[in-house]
């Protein structure tokens, strides 16, 4: 049963797409948890994929990774991020699970014959989400993937319509994020594609609340009034969501203008004193008085659209903010460095990140940038499929096997890393097959990972052991131990049974780890990554700061 007391926010879009409803929900809650409440977030996503593990980074951005393996939209990474919130395969659902329960239930005769349909079937099982595995919760802010008036999205408003009507409008608020475009031959913001997406809206029955208007400049008075008259939302309640030059000014941006006392007046909150926004305050301060700038590259594979990248982005500027200090992150394509010369590209920088990746294509460029972190001195970084490829280029280059490679792309080499068909998971054995479903099949979510006494890893950390997240199926074979510590690398982390590698380092390098797991999953701005802040600090300490 959902408790009585907790409040629930819909945040959906309209106008056009991109215009940042994850940032803007996780905004929300931090806004709220700044005035004591206690928040939790989730994820609609009508698109008809189970989940997004299977989509092309170019096709869906990121996928984020909960401690217990969900495989989410990267918004739960803003979620997180904000609000520190752990996420779980509660807080994301997309139109695939929804249709993928409904026929498993119809299959096991649980509709007792009835004739299946999208309401009430469809939108029962949205509302089961909405509304189930909550406790203490305050608010529960759920975001509504995709754009009001697209035929996938069409269900999940008339399941929150519902929700609305079962739970009461006293319970219930929603928000609305729209685009206010600056035309510069009329020199004026215009109102039109709101009014029209709002009209949108209440077609399905749903009269926002409050509208988060994003706009280039302050909104006049008088396209506020009219806003509010025309879309039936109290003046005071639209909000002028402008850009500003860094994502974690948003919540003392929306806080100045109105937005956390604007929930508080709907739910008939006493609006005694402003949302405790100070850990974002010194967040800012820092952004903005940095001591230095450091210059990072990250060598990948998907560096056309960075949103592949997010957490990586943001882990390493929260890593930045630790010491201080502004990072400078330089993209670089690893396909380039298959046909130049890798010092072209990073005899600037003073740090190199290889991060994770699927496929062959661009793997011997990132081989080349490992290269070339190892023989300059140069502070790196290996993640996933990087710690893979760090392992091959110490197997090929130092200890002179030619041939050692990932069976995932050839299986006669010398399986210095080879694919995982089973291994521990929480007391029960895990089993996958070459030939299987690639769809949540990889070892995923939090593992446990034993640390080397006086290891780089081990001084990083401040502990011996720790649990981070994963996402891959692959694994470096255990048997090549010996072999790399003659190559001056070795293996500083491994799973509490001794089986898997979980970090490699190399000892006479100034900084050189290398990471199976994906640490930029759990950074935040407020409590960052401890392997970022190493990095950062080990560049500003190494003698190559520019």
């Amino acid at each position: 049963m959902t408790n009585p007391n907790t409040k629930f926010i819909f945040i959906t879009g309209g106008v056009v797409s991109s215009l940042g409803k994850g940032l803007a929900s996780a905004s929300i809650a931090a806004t709220l948890q700044g005035r004591g409440f206690k928040v939790r977030l989730r994820k609609l996503d009508p698109y008809l994929n189970v989940d997004p593990g299977t989509m092309s980074p170019y096709q869906h951005g990121e996928v984020f990774v909960t401690d217990d393996g969900t495989e989410a939209d990267l918004d739960l990474g803003h979620y997180e991020r904000f609000s520190g919130v752990a996420a779980t395969k509660n807080d994301s659902v997309t139109t695939g699970k929804i249709y993928q329960r409904v026929i498993d239930k119809e299959r096991h005769g649980e509709y007792l014959g009835a004739t299946i349909q999208v309401v009430p079937h469809v939108t029962n099982e949205i509302k089961n989400f909405i509304l189930s595995n909550l406790t203490d919760e305050d608010f529960v802010l759920c975001e509504i993937g995709g754009t009001v008036g697209d035929i996938e999205g069409q269900p999940y408003l008339e399941a929150i319509r519902q929700v609305a009507y079962d739970l009461g409008r006293d319970r219930v608020m929603f928000v609305h994020l729209t685009l206010l475009p600056f035309i510069p031959t009329a020199g004026e913001l215009k109102t039109k594609p709101t009014q029209h997406s709002v009209k949108k809206l209440q077609e399905y029955g749903i009269q926002p609340d409050m509208l988060l208007c994003r706009a280039q400049m302050p909104i006049p008075k008088n396209e506020k009034k009219k806003l509010a008259l025309f879309c039936n939302v109290r003046e005071e309640n639209v909000i002028a969501a402008l850009d500003v030059s860094n994502i974690y000014q948003v919540p003392l941006a929306y806080s100045k203008e109105g937005m956390d006392r604007a929930v508080c007046r709907h739910f008939g909150i006493p609006d005694d004193k402003p949302a405790d926004l100070s850990k974002w305050e010194k967040i800012i301060e820092v952004i903005k008085k940095p001591e230095g700038e450091v210059k990072i590259a990250v060598v990948g594979k998907y560096t056309k659209l960075l949103e592949a990248y997010k957490s990586l982005h943001e882990a390493i500027k929260h890593g930045a903010i630790a010491n201080h200090y502004q990072v400078n992150i330089k993209w670089i394509d690893s396909e380039k460095l298959e046909h130049e010369p890798a010092g072209d590209y990073l005899n600037d920088v003073n740090a190199i990140i290889v991060p994770g990746g699927f496929g062959q294509r661009g793997t011997q460029g990132k081989i080349e940038a490992i290269k070339y972190a190892r023989e300059h001195n140069i502070p790196f970084l290996g993640i996933c499929f990087g710690m893979q490829m760090a392992v091959i280029e110490t197997m090929r280059n130092v200890c002179g096997i030619k041939n050692a490679n990932t069976t995932e792309f050839d299986p006669d080499c010398e399986p210095v890393v080879g694919l995982m068909t089973e291994w521990d998971k929480d007391g029960n054995k895990e089993v996958r097959h070459k030939d299987g479903d690639l769809g949540g099949t990889m070892r995923l979510g939090a593992y446990p990972c034993h640390l080397k006494t006086g290891s780089l890893a081990q001084k990083v950390y401040g502990t011996e052991n720790i649990s981070e997240r994963h996402r891959h199926r692959y694994e470096v074979n255990m048997k090549y131990e010996d072999t790399l510590n003659k190559g001056g690398m070795i293996i500083s982390g491994k799973s509490p049974d001794g089986k898997l590698p979980e970090i490699v380092e190399r000892p006479e390098h100034p900084w050189f780890m290398a990471v199976q797991f994906h640490p930029e999953l759990k950074s935040k701005p407020f409590a960052p990554h401890p392997i970022f802040i190493s990095l950062i600090k080990a560049v500003i300490d190494n003698s190559r700061l520019m």
